[in-house]
């Protein structure tokens, strides 16, 4: 497990530079935070990655949408938007086909907003435990290590109190971690996640809880990514 300080640094590392069809599994053990009523909140517990070569406890994921008019040959003309890996997640900038046909679009006032609709949409995969929730599941899976895909307003949350000097522990930590407050408000129409939060006091994990860890041992997150294109 990597220290809190070596987050840090790779965090700072990657400001200074200029810094962000899926394979999620079908295991249902993806938590649907989003589907948690309007004006509610859920406790989360995120875990290390399982790869103990990675410095942080999530990996990034990006992916790009592309819409096309219709599939050929077929009489249904509706449209079919597919997401494909971006590249540039294996390879350094400019790596990416996709993008490198897009980047000159920021150029053009014309293209700007064609350009925006086509770039790099980042997420994150994260892995721990949902200590309480409101949110009703149908079902849930036996193993209770649940996965998270967590969109950029809610990890720069996460990353920002990341770099805060008066978080002294990692939050991953079994003994002094920190449980996440994940709070969903509306902003109109579209769901707002901007009061989510650190809680204030650390957590030690319970018996059952560690017990888990034992048993199921923690995902590889890699191994939710998806599959380096050809």
């Amino acid at each position: 497990m990597a220290t809190l300080a070596e987050i840090r640094a790779k965090l700072q590392e990657q400001e200074n530079r200029g810094g962000g069809s899926s394979n999620t599994g079908g295991d249902n053990a993806i938590f649907a935070f989003w589907n948690i009523p309007e004006n509610s909140t859920s406790v989360l517990r995120f875990l290390p990655d399982g790869d103990s070569s990675n410095t942080y406890f999530w990996r990034e994921r990006q992916m790009i949408r592309l819409e096309f008019a219709g599939i050929k040959g077929q009489a249904d003309s509706r449209k079919v938007t597919v997401n494909v890996p971006c590249n540039e997640m294996w390879g350094p900038t400019g790596s990416c086909p996709v993008l490198a046909e897009v980047r000159p679009w920021f150029k053009d006032p014309a293209l700007e907003d064609m350009g925006r609709k086509y770039w790099k949409k980042r997420s994150y995969i994260f892995q721990g435990y949902v200590v309480d929730s409101p949110l009703q599941e149908d079902t849930t899976p036996e193993n209770p290590i649940r996965r998270f895909i967590i969109g950029p307003q809610i990890f720069n949350i996460i990353k920002g109190a990341l770099m805060d000097p008066d978080m002294e522990n990692i939050p991953t930590d079994y003994v002094n971690g920190t449980d996440f407050r994940l709070s969903k408000t509306m902003k109109g129409q579209y769901a707002d996640y901007s009061t989510s939060k650190w809680a204030r006091k650390e957590r030690a994990l319970d018996e059952n809880e560690l017990s888990a860890i034992d048993t199921n041992g923690l995902y590889d997150l890699k191994d939710f990514l998806p599959k380096k294109p050809t």
